[in-house]
């Protein structure tokens, strides 16, 4: 999907009737984006647009797939060797499904990109609904730990209950569910363009101005529930964590937990924010509200989305380091783990150099007696 539709340029044509009003069609190739009564061609790459989709693209996503299988492998396989689970170590474990699921759609985008969509249309459906279901569930996850972590530290006696581990799983199967029930629309609108000329793409191009309307309806989920959601619940439940560890009686720990959370909280904001905010300016120029002057200033914002995006995904990797890595009982399970695989000489020097009492926030950043 993403070598489909790079900003307001449409590569392959929204099928049917009803295109936006702002843009035409020239010998099936590519659209006219009208501004200001002038036409501006721009249904061909140029050499930088090419750079960017054979070179930049493949190799930060490879990059952030094989970073991010392995932590979020390693951190599945370190829980699932548990034999009973903490309840945000319960949370974790989803969170790292939802990881590796997204991350297994990478190689799709890879391919597309450097030649063209060859998986056929129940792919281009399938890689479609895992991407939005994933994003959208690992965003709310994280959202889901930080309320944890909220209820664990500063409601600690009364939280007690919510807390219980079949409430933990009950929240997540509803979480997945409603994530999947707003994914599922991809599955009607998107499809393979193979009856055009072109590389073939897979991209929302079924029911014309409907499919181009739930683009805007799912940018809208991805800003809500994808960004702001999470972070405003983020922000709240870390800020109130901090407040109460403030007041407690530990120190060295206190202010490790307090950094953690401060740190947390700031990596999602620095990896989502410019991606949230290119999107918005895209979206408004697909609405109208402002309007690109040349198909230069819509090439370096077709540019900007592929960065952005990049730097978005890139925290799938960063979410083993953040959560659960940092902990020394994890980091023990993992030095036991690479020690049964053979990896123990190689791989120790790089765990026990990050230290060795920095809490995670799998271990709940303090126990409820410094409260």
């Amino acid at each position: 999907m993403d070598a489909t539709f790079y900003g307001t340029i449409y590569l392959g044509d929204l099928g049917g009737e009803g295109e936006p009003e702002n843009y035409s069609y020239e010998n099936g190739s590519g659209f006219i984006p009208v501004v200001d009564g002038v036409d501006y061609v721009c249904g061909h790459e140029t050499v930088s647009m090419r750079i960017f989709r054979e070179v930049f693209h493949p190799l930060v996503y490879s990059l952030v797939f094989f970073l991010g299988v392995a932590g979020n492998g390693l951190m599945m396989t370190v829980l699932l060797r548990r034999g009973r689970l903490r309840i945000t170590e319960i949370y974790l474990l989803h969170l790292a499904l939802a990881d590796l699921l997204l991350l297994f759609t990478i190689p799709f985008s890879i391919v597309e990109n450097l030649a063209e969509w060859v998986f056929g249309e129940f792919l281009c459906k399938l890689v479609g609904l895992l991407t939005d279901l994933n994003l959208l569930c690992g965003s709310l996850l994280l959202a889901c730990i930080g309320f944890d972590r909220y209820l664990a530290i500063v409601h600690a006696i009364p939280a007690m209950h919510s807390r219980r581990p079949k409430t933990v799983h009950l929240t997540c199967m509803v979480l997945w569910l409603f994530c999947l029930g707003i994914s599922l629309p991809n599955v009607v609108f998107l499809s393979v363009n193979g009856d055009h000329p072109g590389p073939r793409t897979c991209f929302l191009h079924n029911y014309g101005i409907n499919a181009h309307n739930w683009l805007l309806t799912s940018r809208f989920f991805t800003h809500v529930l994808c960004f702001f959601l999470p972070l405003a619940v983020m922000s709240y439940c870390y800020t109130a964590v901090i407040v109460t560890l403030r007041h407690s009686q530990k120190g060295q720990e206190k202010q490790s937990a307090i950094r953690l959370a401060l740190l947390v909280t700031l990596v999602f904001c620095l990896c989502w924010l410019p991606y949230n905010i290119t999107i918005t300016v895209d979206t408004m120029g697909s609405l109208k509200v402002i309007s690109n002057q040349s198909c230069e200033a819509a090439e370096r914002l077709d540019q900007a989305i592929v960065v952005t995006k990049s730097l978005g995904v890139s925290h799938c990797c960063l979410n083993p380091f953040l959560y659960a890595f940092v902990g020394v009982r994890f980091r023990n399970d993992l030095v036991q783990l690479l020690s049964k695989w053979g990896c123990g000489r190689v791989c120790l020097p790089f765990i026990t150099a990050q230290g060795h009492a920095r809490p995670s926030v799998s271990e709940g950043v303090t126990t409820t007696s410094t409260i």
